[in-house]
């Protein structure tokens, strides 16, 4: 049996739908008449309890349902193994509209399911959701895994589309290394554009908070060459740009990274000012953001460029998003994107439902 609903993420012109089994199985999904297999040089996979699967974004958007196909596993053997028959779980699919779209924004969630999933609900409808980071509270163990596949199988159902973003705290336990086989990600890393509806985004990945010779990471990041490498990314968006931001029915442009990485921090969080640097200007003498969304402060925040929060040269307005305190309080934000350009954002939280709300 599944263990959550499938979590269907937008990547690049594509979905990476994850499906979580209780126990060893093959998986494959269909759309139409088309199958979609998880396997590795034509060997079916069945010992990863998830399975991952890229699926053309227009097949989707058109199909608008998907049939997950579970073949549980009774024993793999090198001749004649033995499985069960197959079970079907049949899905909907909404893809987000071109009109008005409007998302819901969940960041440093810890491990807590029950307060992200219910500010949330505080919200009402939604037609996206963005994961921002620090979902699980750490990858010391693989089952904080499943704080993500819970929230996203709560909230969608298996039936709307998910971007996800990584945190620092994602990058700390022996799994972190596995992180990329149980998260989208485009070639395997954790930054990359997207599209849904009239909305283009980039995701994009500080890595750890602090230098890579902090003692707290024990030599296990190498978080500079990282970011080297995702400068160079940046701006081959830049050169692609007729097929990336510039597209005709873009209306609308988003960053969603989870530091927000033009803010001055305290010691010894305030590095890499050149690379910093260098990522606000391409995005606001390129790009053009309309807004770049962040979580990672535990506190709610609208930034502006040129006031006292920008650093580093804000690109555009800068949106702390998530809320996350000790006595169990968690929020987030409902943002609705505008085809008049405003951005309406609704703050709300699991104890009191709509806290606060404002236009950018």
């Amino acid at each position: 049996m599944l263990k959550f609903h499938p979590a269907v993420f937008a990547v690049g012109n594509s979905y990476q739908i994850i499906v979580t089994t209780v126990n060893e199985a093959f998986v494959k999904i269909k759309i139409d008449n088309r199958e979609f297999i998880d396997d590795s040089n034509g060997i079916l996979k069945s010992q990863s309890r998830t399975h991952k699967f890229s699926i053309p974004q227009s097949l989707l958007d058109f199909a608008k349902t998907y049939t997950v196909i579970e073949k549980p596993i009774i024993r793999r053997l090198p001749y004649f193994s033995l499985t069960k028959n197959d079970v079907i779980y049949n899905y909907s699919f909404k893809p987000a509209p071109l009109e008005n779209p409007v998302c819901y924004h969940i960041a440093d969630a810890h491990n807590d399911i029950e307060g992200p999933v219910k500010a949330a609900k505080s919200f009402g409808e939604f037609d996206f959701l963005l994961l921002n980071g620090d979902i699980p509270n750490d990858s010391g163990d693989i089952e904080n895994f499943d704080t993500i596949f819970d929230i996203c199988s709560q909230l969608t159902l298996g039936s709307l589309p998910i971007v996800n973003a990584r945190g620092n705290h994602d990058l700390r336990g022996i799994f972190a290394e596995k992180l990329a086989d149980f998260t989208p990600g485009l070639n395997n890393k954790s930054y990359y554009s997207w599209k849904l509806g009239s909305i283009w985004g980039l995701t994009l990945d500080c890595g750890e908070d602090k230098d890579d010779s902090n003692k707290e990471y024990g030599n296990t990041v190498c978080c500079h060459l990282f970011r080297l490498s995702e400068t160079e990314y940046i701006k081959s968006i830049v050169q692609n740009r007729s097929a990336e931001y510039n597209a005709p029915d873009v209306k609308h442009r988003i960053i969603l990274v989870h530091n927000p990485f033009t803010f001055k921090h305290a010691p010894p969080f305030n590095i890499e000012e050149d690379i910093y640097r260098e990522w606000a200007d391409i995005l606001k003498n390129d790009i053009k953001p309309d807004i770049m969304i962040c979580g990672h402060t535990h506190k709610f925040s609208v930034n502006y460029p040129g006031d006292d929060s920008d650093y580093l040269g804000h690109p555009c307005p800068v949106l702390v998003a998530s809320e996350k305190e000790k006595n169990g309080r968690f929020a987030g934000a409902g943002i609705e994107f505008r085809d008049d350009k405003e951005i309406a954002v609704t703050f709300t939280d699991n104890i009191n439902g709509i806290i606060d709300q404002t236009i950018i």
